[in-house]
């Protein structure tokens, strides 16, 4: 009775670990390419003592982290796991995370590294690595990152940064933005939601060096062109958007459609017009289904058309008609009296329009019993006789 609890309880403790979500389930490995890790730690907060950076990150859509210390041959490193609510979130999470000193690494398509820290962005998940003298332990941690890999939520990333002007852009100074948290860090112009991320806006900074000049360009997105015109109008009414208001520092700015453009610290219009001017936007119509392109054809070809088409017909007919008399001779010739032209069911219509007289005899009746000859006045022209044979 004792050994069949036991195993019911087993059974029962393995359908609930199976039933657990995969939020709950260890994203980080134990180990991986002799690297040894302690105990699991998991929490509700990013792995980082900053309020600002938990507070961002939760901006981001953080449901969950992990951190572990992994250990070999003396040396130690700090893997910190960042679980999103969707890859877009981790995309911004990891721009957040990344400064300009970090040049990109290839441990993923989006990653960078430096000797002491490391960034990669997996789906919905982005490892963050501390360590001395990474370098070297780039292929291992490689190897991490595709472990982890395995365990994240794939999805489409924003493509928002596309839309950056490139001309005069610093390298990895862009960062995916999704509230005024993060704003203020990278834009700061005022606190609070001033930029509308409450009516669904999305936004990207970037820093520029235009004429000898550090410059912050901004662009955000916004669900329909009439929220981005009401946004444009607002912020026009609250700040000096191309010198709607006297005073305060300049902020030029420029809608395209959906998209308002923001440059800070430029000393002209013009100065700031050559990155607003990079900017475009528009509809673009997909057709996926097959198309074509109707053209009249010549007169000559027309022509030569019906004359081919003329004769394939004509061909057509005489094959058809050689076919039929074929089959029909070659059935009367095995077939005698059997399917075609049966004496007992024959019957013939014959006017009398030539100089043979007509004789019964050359026809069928339609019963077994021959027909009576007929007898017909000599003086009787064979053009006027009309006789009935059956």
């Amino acid at each position: 009775m004792h050994k069949l609890r036991h195993h019911l309880l087993t059974i029962a403790a393995a359908l609930l670990f199976a039933s657990l979500p995969a939020t709950a389930q260890s994203v980080l490995p134990d180990s991986f390419a002799g690297w040894t890790a302690a105990a699991k730690q998991t929490s509700a907060q990013p792995g980082t003592g900053d309020p600002t950076s938990v507070a961002v990150a939760k901006e981001y859509g953080f449901t969950s982290g992990e951190q572990r210390r992994y250990m070999r041959n003396g040396e130690m490193l700090q893997a910190n796991i960042y679980r999103m609510a969707d890859p877009s979130g981790a995309y911004g999470e990891y721009s957040y995370l990344r400064t300009q000193d970090m040049p990109h690494a290839d441990l993923a398509e989006h990653s960078a590294m430096t000797s002491e820290h490391a960034l990669a962005l997996e789906g919905n998940l982005v490892l963050d690595v501390r360590g001395t003298n990474l370098a070297k332990s780039e292929a291992d941690l490689k190897s991490l990152v595709d472990m982890v890999g395995k365990q994240a939520q794939m999805g489409p990333l924003p493509t928002i940064q596309d839309h950056l002007p490139t001309d005069g852009m610093i390298e990895r100074s862009d960062h995916y933005i999704l509230g005024p948290l993060a704003l203020d860090r990278f834009f700061p112009l005022t606190a609070g939601d001033w930029l509308g991320f409450s009516h669904g806006a999305e936004a990207e900074t970037a820093q520029y060096k235009l004429n000898g000049r550090d410059v912050t360009f901004l662009i955000a997105d916004y669900p329909t062109p009439q929220i981005a015109a009401d946004e444009l109008r607002r912020l026009q009414e609250q700040f000096n958007v191309n010198g709607s208001k006297a005073g305060g520092a300049p902020l030029f700015a420029k809608r395209t459609v959906t998209k308002l453009s923001f440059v800070r610290g430029a000393g002209t219009q013009a100065e700031a017009d050559i990155l607003l001017k990079q900017i475009q936007s528009g509809t673009q119509v997909t057709w996926n289904e097959p198309t074509f392109q109707f053209k009249e054809p010549s007169i000559e070809m027309m022509i030569v058309g019906a004359i081919v088409s003329t004769g394939t017909i004509c061909l057509f007919s005489l094959i058809a008609g050689l076919a039929f008399g074929g089959f029909r001779i070659a059935v009367k010739r095995f077939f005698p009296d059997k399917v075609f032209d049966r004496s007992s069911h024959l019957q013939v219509l014959q006017l009398g329009l030539s100089s043979k007289p007509i004789d019964a005899e050359d026809f069928y009746g339609v019963s077994d019993v021959p027909a009576p000859k007929a007898k017909i006045p000599k003086g009787m022209t064979d053009r006027v006789a009309l006789r009935l044979f059956r």
